[in-house]
C-alpha cells in the first residue's frame, strides 16, 4: 500500500524523536510526541495542539503539521466539522519564547543578527501564516474550543476558525503587540471593528473568555464544566446538514472578508511583525529574554 503525505510526515517526525527506531516505538512516538494530533469521532475531526508541558506553545513543526491534518480531515468523507483544541487545559500560549527568544540572536528563525534581512523573515513568517490559513481555507467548518491561555500566535489560529467557544475564564489576547509582534493573520478588526481592535492591540491587554464573548471576539463563552456540552450542541447541529451545504455557506461568508482586503492586510502584518522583532526595543527585549528568561522579560514588558 502507499502512505499518504500526511502519514509520511508522521513517520518522519516519529523517527526524529526516537533514539531507537522500532515499530512499537514509532506508534508510541506518533501518539505521544506528535505536537499536533487528529482523531476522528463520528462526524467530528478533532485536531489537538499537543505540547501541554509548554501550554501548547508553537514550535517549528506545528504549523505545517496543522495544515496537513486539516487536509486529512477534509479528505475524510465521514467528517463534517473540525474542532481545534489544546491539550492539558490550555489552547495555545503563542510561540515558544524559550525556543525563539531565549536562544542567542541569530540561532533561531525570527530573531536575526543585525542588520537583519526582511526578506528572510518574511519567508519564515509568511509560511507559518499560510499554514494557519488552512483553518480558514478548510472546506469544512472549524470550531475553536478555547480553554486556558489563547495568547499571541494561539489567537492567530483561533480567530481564523469559523466558530469559537471559550470558557468564561479563558485568557485571550495579543500581548506581543506591546513589543515583539504583530498578528500576522490580521483577523482582529474583522471580528471586532476598529475601536475594540485598537483598544486590545494598542495595549496588548488580555481579556477573559466572558469579556471576549461580550465584545464579539468569540461567539460564546460558558463555564468550564459546560464546554463539552456547548461543543456537542453545535457539532451535533451540523450532523444532519449535507457537507456541500456547509461548504456553500462558509465560502460565501469568507468571501466578504476576503473582498475587504484580508490578503493585503496579512501581507502588511507579516512585514510589520518582522520589523517589530528587529527594532532597537525588539533587540533589547530578546537580549533580556536571553539574560533572565522569557517569563521575567515578558513580565517586565507587560508591566505598565
Amino acid at each position: 500500500f502507499r502512505l499518504s503525505q500526511t502519514m509520511w510526515q508522521r513517520v518522519a517526525y516519529a523517527v526524529r524523536c526516537s533514539t531507537s527506531f522500532t515499530p512499537c516505538r514509532l506508534l508510541c512516538s506518533q501518539q505521544q510526541q506528535q505536537p499536533v494530533k487528529l482523531s476522528i469521532e463520528g462526524h467530528v475531526g478533532r485536531i489537538t495542539l499537543n505540547r501541554p508541558a509548554s501550554m501548547n506553545a508553537i514550535e517549528a513543526s506545528m504549523p505545517s503539521l496543522l495544515e496537513s491534518l486539516v487536509a486529512e480531515a477534509n479528505d475524510n468523507p465521514s467528517v463534517k466539522v473540525l474542532v481545534l483544541q489544546g491539550a492539558g487545559g490550555n489552547f495555545c500560549s503563542g510561540y515558544d519564547l524559550k525556543l525563539y527568544a531565549e536562544a542567542p540572536r541569530g540561532s533561531q528563525p525570527g530573531s536575526q543578527l543585525m542588520p537583519w534581512d526582511p526578506y528572510e523573515d518574511y519567508q519564515f513568517m509568511r509560511r507559518a501564516t499560510q499554514h494557519y490559513m488552512s483553518l480558514w481555507r478548510s472546506l469544512k467548518p472549524v470550531l475553536a474550543r478555547i480553554e486556558g491561555s489563547c495568547i499571541g500566535g494561539g489567537s492567530d489560529m483561533a480567530l481564523l476558525c469559523d466558530v469559537t467557544i471559550a470558557t468564561d475564564d479563558a485568557k485571550i489576547g495579543y500581548p506581543p503587540a506591546r513589543l515583539w509582534g504583530c498578528p500576522t493573520t490580521a483577523m482582529w478588526a474583522h471580528r471586532l471593528g476598529l475601536e475594540q481592535a485598537k483598544r486590545l492591540l494598542l495595549t496588548g491587554d488580555v481579556i477573559s473568555g466572558r469579556r471576549a464573548a461580550q465584545i464579539g471576539l468569540v461567539g460564546e463563552s460558558v463555564p468550564t464544566e459546560q464546554i463539552d456540552e456547548a461543543e456537542r450542541r453545535f457539532t451535533d447541529r451540523l450532523a444532519g446538514v449535507p457537507v456541500n451545504q456547509l461548504f456553500f455557506q462558509k465560502l460565501m461568508l469568507n468571501s466578504v472578508v476576503e473582498a475587504a482586503g484580508l490578503a493585503n492586510t496579512q501581507r502588511l502584518a507579516t512585514l510589520l511583525d518582522g520589523m517589530s522583532r528587529h527594532t532597537p526595543e525588539g533587540v533589547q527585549f530578546q537580549r533580556r529574554c536571553e539574560e533572565v528568561g522569557f517569563k521575567q522579560a515578558v513580565q517586565e514588558r507587560d508591566r505598565n
